[in-house]
Parts: structure tokens; C-alpha cells; sequence
């Protein structure tokens, strides 16, 4: 049965971080990874899409203490957990899609994602990267740690079930449900280079979890 994105998460924040850190590929070295790619300059602001309860900012905030966080989940739970574990440091959360969270003009040194944007089209992520490197200060880049599909016929296979499994439930509102659709690796750079980044590119792999930077 699909469910709504932030209920999906919501309902299972007890074990979410175990779950994540113990039953994905690679995940012990990638939230590592990616927080050590983010910028360490005194009082840095950092865009989190999708950052849950905050599994790469415990690896970041021992590299960056007084980084400036906004982050944007559409799960109140996992954002007061997040919350909870860092009281003592500057954190922005909004609890909305970040599709609809308007993000200013050159706010941002740099802006992450992990585990997060794989539920969405390329027709999807296009006005969103669009948004987010317009966020992003001269000079700021993405880092995009995420699933993705190994072929062009597994990308199509996902998005056929979904809309499959949303027929079957009578779904026919524009609400995001739980159901990873991945777009291929070559997908999601060509998407980001048509939202006007000027570069991007895969740095790291685990299995099929990738990290991606992509330049302003």
C-alpha cells in the first residue's frame, strides 16, 4: 500500500537510522563522504534537501561547528528528531517540500542531498535544480548522494509500477507517495546540466548509491 512521503517516513523513525546506516550498500562510508565534501568556512550556509534526521550533518557538524543548516523535510518527526540532536547548532527547518520552498537568490555555499531525490522524474528535479543553483552563491556546488537505476529499462520499470500501484489505490491526486523510482545515473547529470549547472559530475560509487557534485 502506498503512503503519503511524510507519513511513510514519520512512521518509522524509530530504527530509521539504523535501518539506513545498516541496510544500504555503502552507507557506512558515504554519509562520511559527502559531509567531508562540504565546505568547512566559519559560518558556511548549507542547503539540506530531504535531510531527515540528519545523518550526514552528525558527520559534518564535527568538521564545520558553526555551519548554518536549512533543512527541508516533508517529515515533522524526523525534523524534530534532527532537532533534538543538535540543539546547539544553527539549524533552519522546514517542514514542506522542498518542490514549493522558495530558496532566494546566491544564499548558499554549497547544498547537499542524500537518499532523497530518488522518488522523483527528471520532468520533476528540472524546476527544482533550476531553483537550487539559482540558491547557490558563485562559486557554490551540489552534492547529490543518492540510488540509482542501472539501466535506461530498470529507470522505466520503476516509474511503470508506481503508476501502476497508484491506478490500483484509486490515487489521482499531485501528493508524493513513498515508491523509489530512480532515474539513471546519466539522466540525473543530464538534468542538472539543462538546470544550468555548469558542471557535474560522479565522484564516488557503492553499489548503486553514487555521489554526484554538480558546479554553478
Amino acid at each position: 500500500m502506498l503512503e503519503k512521503m511524510g507519513d511513510f517516513f514519520d512512521a518509522r523513525l524509530d530504527g530509521y537510522e539504523e535501518h539506513q546506516l545498516t541496510a544500504i550498500d555503502g552507507a557506512d562510508g558515504f554519509y562520511e563522504y559527502t559531509a567531508s565534501l562540504l565546505p568547512r568556512a566559519a559560518d558556511t550556509e548549507i542547503l539540506d534537501l530531504g535531510c531527515g534526521t540528519g545523518l550526514e550533518l552528525d558527520r559534518y557538524f564535527p568538521l564545520c561547528p558553526t555551519a548554518h543548516i536549512t533543512g527541508i523535510d516533508l517529515a515533522p518527526g524526523m525534523l524534530s528528531a534532527l532537532r533534538e540532536k543538535h540543539k546547539d547548532r544553527a539549524l533552519t527547518l522546514i517542514c514542506a517540500s522542498y518542490f514549493d520552498v522558495p530558496l532566494g537568490e546566491g544564499r548558499f555555499d554549497a547544498a547537499v542531498s542524500v537518499e532523497s531525490l530518488h522518488h522523483f522524474t527528471k520532468a520533476e528535479k528540472l524546476p527544482l535544480y533550476e531553483k537550487l543553483r539559482r540558491a547557490l552563491r558563485p562559486g557554490g556546488y551540489f552534492i547529490l548522494t543518492d540510488y540509482f537505476a542501472d539501466t535506461d529499462g530498470q529507470e522505466k520499470y520503476f516509474r511503470r509500477e508506481l503508476s501502476r500501484l497508484k491506478s490500483e489505490q484509486g490515487i489521482a491526486d499531485g501528493d508524493f507517495y513513498h515508491y523509489d523510482t530512480p532515474l539513471t545515473v546519466a539522466h540525473e547529470t543530464e538534468a542538472l546540466i539543462e538546470a544550468g549547472f555548469s558542471k557535474a559530475e560522479v565522484l564516488r560509487s557503492w553499489g548503486a548509491t553514487h555521489t554526484l557534485r554538480a558546479v554553478r
